[in-house]
Protein backbone atom coordinates (compact mmCIF):
# COMPACT_ATOMS: atom_id res chain seq x y z
CA UNK A 1 0.00 0.00 0.00
CA UNK A 2 1.65 3.32 -1.49
CA UNK A 3 -0.10 5.65 0.97
CA UNK A 4 2.65 5.95 3.75
CA UNK A 5 5.84 5.85 1.61
CA UNK A 6 7.55 3.74 4.25
CA UNK A 7 10.33 1.32 4.64
CA UNK A 8 7.94 -1.58 3.76
CA UNK A 9 8.01 -0.32 0.28
CA UNK A 10 11.72 -2.26 0.20
CA UNK A 11 9.61 -5.57 1.03
CA UNK A 12 7.26 -4.53 -1.66
CA UNK A 13 10.29 -4.24 -4.08
CA UNK A 14 9.43 -0.05 -4.59
CA UNK A 15 12.15 2.22 -4.16
CA UNK A 16 11.67 3.89 -0.82
CA UNK A 17 11.91 7.57 -0.15
CA UNK A 18 12.66 8.72 3.00
CA UNK A 19 9.81 11.51 4.30
CA UNK A 20 11.14 15.14 4.31
CA UNK A 21 11.57 17.71 6.72
CA UNK A 22 9.41 20.31 8.00
CA UNK A 23 11.49 23.23 6.52
CA UNK A 24 9.78 24.28 3.78
CA UNK A 25 7.75 26.95 6.41
CA UNK A 26 10.54 28.28 8.65
CA UNK A 27 9.64 27.53 12.62
CA UNK A 28 9.39 31.29 13.01
CA UNK A 29 7.31 32.17 10.63
CA UNK A 30 4.85 29.42 11.23
CA UNK A 31 4.51 30.75 15.12
CA UNK A 32 3.87 34.00 13.83
CA UNK A 33 1.34 32.78 11.53
CA UNK A 34 -0.52 30.24 13.94
CA UNK A 35 -0.17 33.67 16.06
CA UNK A 36 -2.54 35.82 14.13
CA UNK A 37 -5.04 33.07 13.47
CA UNK A 38 -3.86 32.25 9.69
CA UNK A 39 -2.99 28.65 10.63
CA UNK A 40 -6.45 28.90 11.59
CA UNK A 41 -7.67 30.09 8.64
CA UNK A 42 -6.51 27.54 6.84
CA UNK A 43 -9.70 25.34 7.18
CA UNK A 44 -11.55 27.83 5.06
CA UNK A 45 -8.19 27.89 1.98
CA UNK A 46 -9.61 26.17 -1.11
CA UNK A 47 -9.67 22.30 -0.73
CA UNK A 48 -6.45 20.06 -2.17
CA UNK A 49 -8.18 17.34 -3.85
CA UNK A 50 -11.04 17.64 -1.82
CA UNK A 51 -12.87 14.16 -1.29
CA UNK A 52 -15.55 14.74 1.30
CA UNK A 53 -18.98 13.96 0.44
CA UNK A 54 -19.72 17.33 -1.19
CA UNK A 55 -17.21 16.99 -3.31
CA UNK A 56 -18.92 14.24 -5.42
CA UNK A 57 -18.77 16.57 -8.35
CA UNK A 58 -18.86 13.93 -11.18
CA UNK A 59 -15.53 14.85 -12.14
CA UNK A 60 -14.44 12.00 -13.18
CA UNK A 61 -11.79 9.39 -12.46
CA UNK A 62 -8.35 10.95 -11.28
CA UNK A 63 -5.40 9.46 -12.14
CA UNK A 64 -2.32 9.98 -9.00
CA UNK A 65 1.11 9.53 -8.59
CA UNK A 66 3.29 8.80 -5.25
CA UNK A 67 5.83 11.37 -4.62
CA UNK A 68 8.44 11.40 -1.78
CA UNK A 69 7.58 12.64 1.82
CA UNK A 70 9.43 15.84 0.62
CA UNK A 71 8.77 15.63 -2.75
CA UNK A 72 11.68 17.75 -5.11
CA UNK A 73 10.93 20.43 -7.55
CA UNK A 74 12.01 17.91 -10.17
CA UNK A 75 9.69 14.83 -8.88
CA UNK A 76 6.72 17.28 -9.17
CA UNK A 77 7.98 18.44 -12.64
CA UNK A 78 7.47 14.73 -13.04
CA UNK A 79 4.20 14.36 -11.96
CA UNK A 80 3.03 17.29 -14.46
CA UNK A 81 4.77 16.15 -17.50
CA UNK A 82 2.60 12.71 -17.19
CA UNK A 83 -0.61 15.14 -17.04
CA UNK A 84 -1.13 13.80 -13.82
CA UNK A 85 -2.72 16.69 -11.54
CA UNK A 86 -2.48 14.91 -8.37
CA UNK A 87 0.15 13.62 -5.58
CA UNK A 88 -0.05 11.06 -2.54
CA UNK A 89 2.39 12.15 -0.02
CA UNK A 90 3.52 9.95 2.77
CA UNK A 91 4.11 10.94 5.98
CA UNK A 92 5.30 9.61 9.30
CA UNK A 93 7.61 10.16 12.85
CA UNK A 94 8.33 13.92 13.69
CA UNK A 95 6.95 14.61 9.44
CA UNK A 96 3.40 14.06 10.51
CA UNK A 97 2.71 17.38 11.85
CA UNK A 98 -0.02 20.70 10.66
CA UNK A 99 3.34 22.65 9.94
CA UNK A 100 4.68 19.96 7.50
CA UNK A 101 1.58 19.72 5.90
CA UNK A 102 0.70 23.11 5.17
CA UNK A 103 4.35 23.07 3.93
CA UNK A 104 3.52 20.68 1.51
CA UNK A 105 0.07 21.88 0.07
CA UNK A 106 1.36 24.97 -0.85
CA UNK A 107 4.92 23.15 -2.08
CA UNK A 108 2.88 20.95 -4.05
CA UNK A 109 0.15 23.93 -5.79
CA UNK A 110 3.29 26.08 -6.36
CA UNK A 111 3.66 23.13 -8.69
CA UNK A 112 0.45 23.61 -10.40
CA UNK A 113 -0.90 20.28 -8.64
CA UNK A 114 -3.22 19.21 -6.27
CA UNK A 115 -2.61 16.87 -3.52
CA UNK A 116 -5.44 13.81 -2.81
CA UNK A 117 -4.05 12.52 0.50
CA UNK A 118 -1.26 12.75 2.94
CA UNK A 119 -0.79 9.22 4.42
CA UNK A 120 0.89 9.03 8.33
CA UNK A 121 2.17 6.10 9.03
CA UNK A 122 2.10 6.41 12.63
CA UNK A 123 -1.25 5.54 12.60
CA UNK A 124 -2.04 3.65 9.56
CA UNK A 125 -1.01 0.08 11.04
CA UNK A 126 -1.70 0.28 14.97
CA UNK A 127 -1.04 -2.94 16.52
CA UNK A 128 -2.30 -1.04 19.99
CA UNK A 129 -5.36 -0.72 17.94
CA UNK A 130 -5.92 -3.51 16.06
CA UNK A 131 -4.97 -5.94 18.88
CA UNK A 132 -5.87 -3.63 22.55
CA UNK A 133 -2.46 -3.41 23.19
CA UNK A 134 -1.11 -0.89 25.73
CA UNK A 135 -1.86 2.69 24.55
CA UNK A 136 -4.46 1.86 22.72
CA UNK A 137 -6.77 5.10 23.49
CA UNK A 138 -3.38 7.26 23.25
CA UNK A 139 -3.00 5.45 19.30
CA UNK A 140 -6.60 6.50 18.98
CA UNK A 141 -6.14 9.97 20.11
CA UNK A 142 -3.61 10.76 17.97
CA UNK A 143 -5.52 9.23 15.25
CA UNK A 144 -8.38 12.45 15.93
CA UNK A 145 -5.50 14.48 15.92
CA UNK A 146 -4.23 13.45 12.22
CA UNK A 147 -7.74 13.57 11.01
CA UNK A 148 -7.69 17.26 12.63
CA UNK A 149 -4.62 18.00 11.29
CA UNK A 150 -5.95 17.12 7.45
CA UNK A 151 -8.95 18.88 7.89
CA UNK A 152 -7.25 22.14 8.64
CA UNK A 153 -5.03 21.64 5.49
CA UNK A 154 -7.89 21.33 3.12
CA UNK A 155 -7.71 17.52 2.65
CA UNK A 156 -10.52 15.44 2.64
CA UNK A 157 -9.36 11.54 2.35
CA UNK A 158 -6.89 9.18 4.04
CA UNK A 159 -6.30 5.25 4.08
CA UNK A 160 -6.66 3.30 7.14
CA UNK A 161 -5.54 -0.24 7.23
CA UNK A 162 -6.47 -2.94 10.28
CA UNK A 163 -3.64 -4.86 10.04
CA UNK A 164 -1.85 -5.85 13.70
CA UNK A 165 1.36 -7.52 12.06
CA UNK A 166 2.38 -5.44 9.22
CA UNK A 167 2.17 -6.21 5.58
CA UNK A 168 3.68 -10.26 4.58
CA UNK A 169 6.00 -10.81 1.68
CA UNK A 170 8.49 -13.19 0.66
CA UNK A 171 11.55 -13.02 -1.14
CA UNK A 172 11.69 -11.20 -4.36
CA UNK A 173 10.62 -12.44 -7.48
CA UNK A 174 11.30 -11.77 -11.47
CA UNK A 175 8.14 -10.70 -13.61
CA UNK A 176 8.41 -9.88 -17.24
CA UNK A 177 11.58 -8.90 -18.19
CA UNK A 178 13.27 -10.30 -15.25
CA UNK A 179 11.79 -7.10 -13.47
CA UNK A 180 12.41 -7.67 -10.20
CA UNK A 181 8.70 -7.28 -8.23
CA UNK A 182 7.13 -8.49 -4.80
CA UNK A 183 6.04 -12.00 -4.21
CA UNK A 184 3.95 -13.83 -1.42
CA UNK A 185 4.29 -17.78 -1.38
CA UNK A 186 2.12 -18.85 1.91
CA UNK A 187 4.42 -21.87 2.18
CA UNK A 188 6.78 -20.05 2.65
CA UNK A 189 5.32 -17.03 4.73
CA UNK A 190 6.95 -16.99 8.39
CA UNK A 191 7.52 -12.67 9.08
CA UNK A 192 5.21 -9.01 8.05
CA UNK A 193 6.67 -5.64 7.87
CA UNK A 194 5.55 -1.94 8.51
CA UNK A 195 6.98 0.91 9.05
CA UNK A 196 10.48 -0.50 9.89
CA UNK A 197 9.53 -2.87 12.01
CA UNK A 198 9.61 -6.50 11.45
CA UNK A 199 6.96 -9.03 12.70
CA UNK A 200 8.34 -12.37 13.32
CA UNK A 201 6.01 -16.03 12.82
CA UNK A 202 5.32 -17.73 14.43
CA UNK A 203 3.00 -15.74 16.75
CA UNK A 204 4.37 -12.09 16.28
CA UNK A 205 2.55 -11.17 19.67
CA UNK A 206 2.71 -14.36 21.77
CA UNK A 207 -0.71 -15.88 21.52
CA UNK A 208 -3.74 -15.76 18.86
CA UNK A 209 -5.78 -13.02 18.68
CA UNK A 210 -9.59 -14.45 17.32
CA UNK A 211 -11.83 -13.23 14.85
CA UNK A 212 -13.42 -12.04 18.21
CA UNK A 213 -11.47 -9.69 19.37
CA UNK A 214 -10.51 -8.13 16.30
CA UNK A 215 -14.48 -7.35 15.19
CA UNK A 216 -14.12 -5.58 18.79
CA UNK A 217 -11.23 -3.60 18.44
CA UNK A 218 -12.37 -2.61 15.36
CA UNK A 219 -15.48 -1.41 16.29
CA UNK A 220 -14.18 0.19 19.35
CA UNK A 221 -11.55 2.65 17.17
CA UNK A 222 -14.38 3.27 14.68
CA UNK A 223 -16.83 4.56 16.64
CA UNK A 224 -14.50 6.79 18.33
CA UNK A 225 -13.21 8.07 15.30
CA UNK A 226 -16.02 8.56 13.01
CA UNK A 227 -17.34 11.95 14.80
CA UNK A 228 -14.23 13.35 14.45
CA UNK A 229 -14.19 12.42 10.22
CA UNK A 230 -17.87 13.75 9.52
CA UNK A 231 -17.20 16.94 11.68
CA UNK A 232 -13.68 17.45 9.39
CA UNK A 233 -15.13 16.26 6.43
CA UNK A 234 -13.02 13.82 5.87
CA UNK A 235 -13.22 10.16 4.20
CA UNK A 236 -11.40 6.98 5.08
CA UNK A 237 -10.98 4.61 2.87
CA UNK A 238 -10.14 0.90 4.59
CA UNK A 239 -7.60 -0.70 2.69
CA UNK A 240 -7.96 -4.72 2.44
CA UNK A 241 -5.04 -7.00 4.18
CA UNK A 242 -2.39 -7.50 2.55
CA UNK A 243 -2.42 -10.61 1.94
CA UNK A 244 -5.94 -11.06 2.49
CA UNK A 245 -5.65 -14.46 4.21
CA UNK A 246 -7.63 -15.92 7.32
CA UNK A 247 -4.87 -15.43 9.43
CA UNK A 248 -1.00 -14.91 9.69
CA UNK A 249 1.23 -14.78 12.68
CA UNK A 250 -1.44 -15.91 14.94
CA UNK A 251 -3.37 -12.79 14.17
CA UNK A 252 -7.16 -13.25 12.74
CA UNK A 253 -7.59 -11.44 9.25
CA UNK A 254 -11.09 -11.92 9.49
CA UNK A 255 -12.42 -8.26 8.17
CA UNK A 256 -10.94 -6.53 5.51
CA UNK A 257 -10.00 -9.77 3.67
CA UNK A 258 -13.66 -10.59 1.88
CA UNK A 259 -16.49 -8.74 0.97
CA UNK A 260 -18.63 -10.00 3.91
CA UNK A 261 -16.21 -8.25 5.60
CA UNK A 262 -16.25 -5.21 4.24
CA UNK A 263 -20.43 -4.97 4.00
CA UNK A 264 -20.62 -5.51 7.82
CA UNK A 265 -17.55 -3.34 8.46
CA UNK A 266 -18.94 -0.41 6.85
CA UNK A 267 -22.38 -1.07 8.29
CA UNK A 268 -20.94 -0.92 11.90
CA UNK A 269 -19.14 2.29 11.32
CA UNK A 270 -23.00 3.49 10.20
CA UNK A 271 -21.42 6.53 8.29
CA UNK A 272 -21.12 7.77 4.76
CA UNK A 273 -17.55 8.77 5.52
CA UNK A 274 -16.08 5.10 6.32
CA UNK A 275 -15.53 3.32 2.99
CA UNK A 276 -13.08 1.51 1.27
CA UNK A 277 -9.06 1.89 -0.21
CA UNK A 278 -10.48 -0.37 -3.22
CA UNK A 279 -6.77 -2.02 -3.50
CA UNK A 280 -7.47 -4.26 -6.44
CA UNK A 281 -3.70 -6.05 -6.10
CA UNK A 282 -5.20 -7.32 -2.94
CA UNK A 283 -8.26 -8.71 -4.05
CA UNK A 284 -6.55 -10.56 -7.10
CA UNK A 285 -3.88 -11.90 -4.26
CA UNK A 286 -7.41 -13.21 -2.71
CA UNK A 287 -9.09 -14.34 -5.26
CA UNK A 288 -12.24 -16.88 -4.53
CA UNK A 289 -11.22 -15.91 -0.67
CA UNK A 290 -12.90 -12.84 -1.07
CA UNK A 291 -15.83 -13.89 -1.43
CA UNK A 292 -17.39 -11.84 -4.57
CA UNK A 293 -14.78 -10.72 -7.55
CA UNK A 294 -13.88 -7.59 -7.98
CA UNK A 295 -15.63 -6.53 -10.43
CA UNK A 296 -18.83 -7.11 -8.34
CA UNK A 297 -16.85 -5.27 -5.80
CA UNK A 298 -17.03 -2.20 -7.14
CA UNK A 299 -20.51 -2.49 -8.75
CA UNK A 300 -21.88 -3.17 -5.48
CA UNK A 301 -19.56 -0.42 -3.01
CA UNK A 302 -18.88 1.78 -5.85
CA UNK A 303 -22.65 1.58 -7.08
CA UNK A 304 -23.41 3.36 -3.04
CA UNK A 305 -20.89 5.71 -3.69
CA UNK A 306 -18.37 3.80 -0.98
CA UNK A 307 -14.97 3.05 -2.85
CA UNK A 308 -12.96 6.68 -2.30
CA UNK A 309 -9.75 5.70 -3.85
CA UNK A 310 -8.19 2.49 -6.03
CA UNK A 311 -4.96 1.11 -5.81
CA UNK A 312 -4.11 -0.14 -9.56
CA UNK A 313 -2.28 -3.28 -9.22
CA UNK A 314 -1.92 -6.90 -11.31
CA UNK A 315 -0.58 -9.98 -10.05
CA UNK A 316 0.12 -13.00 -11.98
CA UNK A 317 -2.55 -15.64 -9.77
CA UNK A 318 -4.21 -15.47 -6.91
CA UNK A 319 -3.09 -17.14 -3.62
CA UNK A 320 -1.26 -19.36 -2.26
CA UNK A 321 1.46 -17.97 -4.23
CA UNK A 322 1.43 -14.42 -6.35
CA UNK A 323 3.82 -12.05 -7.70
CA UNK A 324 3.03 -8.47 -8.56
CA UNK A 325 3.53 -8.21 -12.10
CA UNK A 326 3.04 -5.30 -15.08
CA UNK A 327 -0.70 -4.12 -15.60
CA UNK A 328 -0.86 -5.52 -18.77
CA UNK A 329 1.36 -8.95 -17.46
CA UNK A 330 -1.22 -10.44 -14.87
CA UNK A 331 -4.23 -12.44 -14.81
CA UNK A 332 -6.48 -10.09 -14.69
CA UNK A 333 -7.67 -7.64 -17.84
CA UNK A 334 -7.02 -4.06 -16.16
CA UNK A 335 -9.61 -2.35 -18.64
CA UNK A 336 -12.62 -4.22 -17.25
CA UNK A 337 -11.23 -2.87 -13.58
CA UNK A 338 -11.18 0.72 -14.97
CA UNK A 339 -14.58 0.36 -16.99
CA UNK A 340 -16.33 -0.87 -13.91
CA UNK A 341 -14.87 2.01 -11.92
CA UNK A 342 -16.67 4.70 -14.89
CA UNK A 343 -19.86 2.64 -15.14
CA UNK A 344 -20.47 3.39 -11.58
CA UNK A 345 -19.72 6.84 -11.53
CA UNK A 346 -16.27 6.42 -9.55
CA UNK A 347 -14.75 9.92 -9.17
CA UNK A 348 -11.78 9.41 -6.72
CA UNK A 349 -8.26 8.92 -7.12
CA UNK A 350 -6.26 6.26 -8.78
CA UNK A 351 -2.58 5.71 -8.10
CA UNK A 352 -0.21 3.16 -10.06
CA UNK A 353 0.19 0.67 -6.96
CA UNK A 354 3.80 -1.53 -6.17
CA UNK A 355 5.33 -0.64 -9.99
CA UNK A 356 7.92 -3.16 -10.64
CA UNK A 357 11.33 -2.71 -10.90
CA UNK A 358 12.20 -1.68 -14.51
CA UNK A 359 15.74 -0.45 -16.22
CA UNK A 360 15.95 3.18 -15.51
CA UNK A 361 14.34 3.37 -12.18
CA UNK A 362 11.29 4.09 -10.13
CA UNK A 363 10.22 6.40 -12.55
CA UNK A 364 10.34 4.61 -15.66
CA UNK A 365 7.93 2.14 -14.11
CA UNK A 366 5.29 4.87 -13.01
CA UNK A 367 5.89 6.69 -16.73
CA UNK A 368 4.72 3.12 -18.04
CA UNK A 369 1.97 2.74 -15.54
CA UNK A 370 0.34 6.08 -16.07
CA UNK A 371 0.37 5.83 -19.81
CA UNK A 372 -1.66 2.29 -19.63
CA UNK A 373 -3.70 3.54 -17.23
CA UNK A 374 -4.34 6.80 -19.16
CA UNK A 375 -4.84 4.47 -22.23
CA UNK A 376 -7.80 2.43 -20.07
CA UNK A 377 -9.18 5.30 -18.52
CA UNK A 378 -9.56 6.99 -22.12
CA UNK A 379 -11.02 3.90 -23.87
CA UNK A 380 -13.38 3.49 -20.79
CA UNK A 381 -14.66 7.23 -20.80
CA UNK A 382 -15.20 6.93 -24.51
CA UNK A 383 -17.11 4.06 -24.57
CA UNK A 384 -19.62 4.28 -21.14
CA UNK A 385 -20.01 7.69 -22.76
CA UNK A 386 -20.83 5.79 -25.97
Amino acid sequence: MTDTRSATQMVHGVQAQECGSTSGIGRREFGRLALSGAAAAAVSLPRAGAAGPEAKSGSGIKLSVQVPGDPSDEDLRFVAQLGVEYVNIPSGGDSATLENYLHLRRKVETAGLKIWNIGNSNVHNMEEVTLNLPGRDQKIEEYKTYLRNLGKVGIHYTTYAHMGNGIWSTARESTRGGAPSRAFDLSKANEGVWAGRTFKGPLTHGRVYSSKEIWDNYTYFIKAVVPVAEQEGIRIGIHPDDPPVPELGGVSRCIFSSFDGYKRALEIAGSPNVGICLCVGCWLEGGKLMGKDVLETIRYFGGQGRIFKVHFRNVNAPLPHFVETFLDDGYMDMYKIMKALREVNFDGAVIADHVPGMAGGYRTATAYSIGYMRALLERANAEVRG
